[in-house]
This record gives C-alpha cells, sequence and structure tokens, in this order.
C-alpha cells in the first residue's frame, strides 16, 4: 500500500508554532498571512515563498525549499526575516 504525505496538512499549525501567532488563512491552506508577510507553499509543496505584501502589491522576498519537514522549513524561513 502507498502512503502518501501531505506537508501542507501540517502547514497553518506549525506556522502558528514557530511565528507564535495565529495567521489568517489564504488560498485554501497553501498559503497564510501574519501581518504584512505571505508564506506561501508552491512546487507542490516544495518551495515555501516569502512574500511581502503592500496592499494588492506582492513582493517576493526569498524562497525556503522544504525537504523534510515544513516546521524546518518555517524555522529557516523566520531565521531569514529575522536575520
Amino acid at each position: 500500500m502507498k502512503q502518501f504525505a501531505d506537508k501542507a496538512a501540517d502547514f497553518v499549525p506549525a506556522v502558528e508554532r514557530v511565528f507564535g501567532t495565529h495567521p489568517r488563512v489564504l488560498d485554501g491552506s497553501r498559503a497564510v498571512l501574519i501581518g504584512d508577510l505571505k508564506l506561501q507553499l508552491e512546487a507542490g509543496e516544495r518551495e515555501l515563498w516569502l512574500i511581502e505584501r503592500h496592499g494588492a502589491l506582492e513582493h517576493r522576498l526569498d524562497v525556503v525549499e522544504v525537504r523534510d519537514s515544513i516546521e524546518d522549513a518555517l524555522r529557516a524561513a523566520k531565521e531569514k526575516l529575522d536575520g
């Protein structure tokens, strides 16, 4: 029997754990908004994009590769934002 892993299934709870805040869920739980920062899973949940929003305008700041754990990718994203 094949097993499928859906990294996006834990995305919103992992964002809450790593960033310590309840995000606004966008796009069917594949993207969240924390203030003016949008975190979005793309490329089959293999990329986590950090996107700065100003009203309707968006600016892609950086991308983090999602390897094993979405939470590890979120921690790496938080380090990039803090550092």
